[in-house]
């Protein structure tokens, strides 16, 4: 029976980055995954790198630590990365002192742009009632179809990385993984990163976590004209100010709030905010919503959709907005830690729930793992 330093299960981007920090410390580590590669939430998102979203001091300090990583694997051809930044538009009077505030606290990269500007760094804006907005030059775009499979395969090309694709672990006895086809493995370190899978490993650990699921609809658009071969930055609108803890602290967002939902309280019925990401081939991938618990069903509510692009309209101009692909992902998330970092025992630790922020988080959260691993 082959034995590792450390096995991970789970080849989605937090497995990922957990592979990556352990094989660059010179372990001998294998991955697990149930599928020919990855298909959960990190390819179902936007694509977006989002340090702006993260709260001031350390989970935003780990996000930029995140998109260095991002920019290293840019650099070693792994994956493409672009350095786009992102522009929080405002077309409310609200959301424009609302964003001056967050500014002028100084605790992330951030400045206030005006109307022109902001219409000469994104050919998507809508003009229409535009104040202004802040622009953010630490987002990055990747394309989150290819990202995972491109780093797993990178990895697997590591003297001291293996890969076992379409391989189930579904049992875990002490040191020793057991697959669905009774073939095992023995690892010294074994690690849970099984995204929003709570109940094949370890079912009742998940349970008195608090991770609750979220499901979030998502859309693409078919290839605009105008954006073909263009570098445009990420867009997010007044919405997405009420979604973010970052802005928790700004003593305008409770107004803000209050008339969102005084004249469109179907929004919060399900958690809508909108934000837009244009690719090379000018597609643009748009959401999204948030339902959480008993509310997810298998099934994709076309309001949901429709209301989405109601409030895109609002802010971003296609010329065509027929719709190619419509999704939805589903994430693990904790209502007080930016990660369910949880030791089983002696050998066996949980690192799910990253809350929507696994392509933001994961690598930094894993570095931050690993050396304080090395520390005791």
């Amino acid at each position: 029976m082959k034995k590792y330093d450390v096995a991970i299960v789970g080849a989605g981007i937090v497995g990922l980055a957990h592979a990556f920090q352990a094989a660059k410390r010179g372990l001998k580590v294998i991955i697990f995954e149930r599928t020919d590669q990855a298909e959960g939430a990190s390819v179902r998102n936007f694509g977006m790198v989002w340090p702006i979203g993260q709260n001031a001091g350390e989970l935003y300090d780990i996000a930029l630590l995140s998109r260095q990583i991002w920019l290293e694997l840019n650099d070693e051809k792994v994956v493409e990365v672009d350095e786009c930044g992102s522009i929080h538009l405002a077309h409310h009077s609200d959301e424009m002192i609302l964003l001056e505030e967050f500014v002028s606290q100084n605790t992330h990269q951030s400045e206030i742009i005006d109307a022109t500007e902001v219409i000469n760094r994104s050919v998507l804006v809508n003009k229409s009632r535009l104040l202004g907005g802040m622009y953010s030059p630490t987002e990055l775009r990747i394309n989150p179809r290819t990202a995972s499979h491109k780093i797993a395969h990178w990895l697997s090309k590591k003297s001291n990385v293996e890969i076992q694709f379409n391989t189930s672990i579904i049992k875990i006895e002490n040191n020793r993984m057991i697959s669905s086809d009774s073939r095992s493995w023995e690892a010294n370190k074994i690690m849970i990163c099984s995204g929003s899978d709570l109940k094949t490993l370890y079912p009742d650990e998940f349970i008195k976590s608090k991770l609750v699921l979220c499901k979030l609809q998502m859309l693409k658009s078919v290839s605009q004209r105008k954006l073909l071969n263009t570098q445009t930055p990420h867009l997010a609108s007044g919405l997405t100010l009420r979604h973010y803890s970052c802005f928790e602290n700004c003593t305008s967002l409770e107004k803000l709030k209050q008339r969102i939902q005084s004249e469109t309280p179907e929004l919060d019925l399900f958690g809508i905010h909108v934000l837009a990401s244009q690719f090379p081939n000018g597609e643009v991938i748009l959401g999204d919503s948030h339902e959480y618990g008993d509310q997810i069903t298998p099934f994709n509510k076309t309001e949901i959709d429709e209301l989405m692009i109601r409030e895109l309209k609002k802010v971003i101009r296609l010329d065509d907005w027929t719709i190619k692909e419509r999704w939805y992902g589903v994430y693990a998330k904790h209502p007080e830690l930016p990660v369910f970092d949880h030791r089983v025992n002696d050998c066996v630790s949980l690192f799910v729930g990253t809350s929507g922020a696994g392509m933001t988080m994961a690598f930094g959260l894993a570095d931050r793992y690993w050396n304080n691993l090395s520390r005791n």
